[in-house]
């Protein structure tokens, strides 16, 4: 129990975006000013880490939310509706910057992947955040891989074996039912397929 535990306030969805943007830079083949590289990262780590834990605490300190992790479908509604706008505020920022738009795919995929998340939210379905937030980046890394022509399957490798422990640990604390475990994990797959088939077309 403390195993899972540990691995669902580790691997929180808020988390993904930072690592995500940090494996691009550490991979990228090609080359960036350090200064606009350490600006896009402290963008994205303000914008999608400091921020959403600064909200997450006055939620809690104001008993809109009775944990970080949101356990009912009420408490989801309002910071998910922040989290899609902030994923598409980044990832149009990222794109304007015509540096690095691959990057921007990732917010917008993230985006796409929430909005699908809030309409089974309104069906009563509470699809895993965690899944999505694991799911979407193996699915981002895995064009990155194909844009780039890079070879990075131990590092997909290991994102699939996180994948399946962060669902084992969400499992483990009956946080969620199967299958919105799976549903987390497929939406935020096909959500970043999406806006890279649509970019490349």
């Amino acid at each position: 129990m403390k195993f899972s535990k540990f691995i669902s306030y580790f691997f929180h969805p808020i988390n993904f975006p930072t690592i995500g943007t940090l494996l691009f830079f550490l991979f990228i083949p090609k080359f960036i000013f350090k200064p606009q590289e350490y600006l896009i990262i402290a963008v994205i780590f303000i914008g999608t880490y400091i921020f959403p834990i600064l909200l997450l605490w006055l939620l809690k300190k104001f008993e809109m939310i009775k944990s970080y992790h949101m356990v009912t479908i009420e408490e989801r509604k309002f910071p998910l509706l922040l989290f899609i706008s902030i994923s598409f505020i980044i990832g149009h920022w990222i794109y304007k910057s015509a540096i690095v738009d691959l990057l921007a795919l990732f917010f917008f995929g993230y985006g796409l992947s929430l909005i699908c998340v809030s309409v089974f939210l309104n069906l009563k379905i509470k699809v895993s955040l965690h899944t999505l937030g694991v799911s979407g980046l193996i699915g981002f890394l895995i064009y990155f891989s194909h844009f780039y022509k890079i070879n990075i399957i131990t590092i997909l490798a290991a994102l699939f074996v996180l994948a399946g422990l962060v669902a084992s640990a969400r499992l483990k604390l009956r946080a969620h039912q199967l299958s919105e475990v799976l549903l987390g994990g497929i939406i935020g797959m096909v959500g970043q397929f999406i806006v890279y088939f649509i970019y490349i077309m």
